[in-house]
């Protein structure tokens, strides 16, 4: 905390305790800002993410169940398995990988993992530190 009174055995009169409580808010609040915006850009980036875990989810899908599944149904009806049952135990894999990448991709863009958590805690922290120091002179 600043001293803006120039004789530190001095009594501070009221409104240099009110101009520094101001000069101190108003510090306090930029830098919370600042620290807003900087995890905001950080959550936005990780939602990008996710976004992209989303979509390759669905191109892998895609291409997999059509590149692949007539390889591994004519494998499996070669083995010996019915056309119609390799057909289905093929479409169900895919379809498994498929829904595991899209719930990951899913459960990353939750708004509580986007939150400015680290932000919400500072500014609880701070205003409890401007009610003590405030409430003991």
């Amino acid at each position: 905390m600043t001293q803006t009174n120039p004789d530190p055995g001095a009594t501070p009169n009221a409104a240099s305790i009110v101009t520094e409580a101001l000069n101190n808010i108003s510090s306090l609040v930029r830098n919370e800002l600042a620290l807003a915006r900087a995890e905001v850009g950080e959550n936005i980036n990780r939602a990008a993410v996710a976004l992209g875990l989303i979509v390759g989810g669905v191109v892998v899908a895609l291409t997999a169940l059509n590149v692949l599944a007539a390889a591994l149904s004519a494998a499996l009806t070669e083995a010996g398995m019915d056309p119609g049952w390799a057909a289905l135990l093929v479409g169900v894999a895919f379809g498994a990988a498929a829904f595991g990448m899209i719930a990951k991709g899913t459960s990353d863009l939750k708004l509580s993992s986007l939150a400015p958590t680290r932000t919400a805690e500072n500014v609880k922290r701070d205003a409890q530190s401007i009610k003590e120091t405030y409430n003991d002179k």
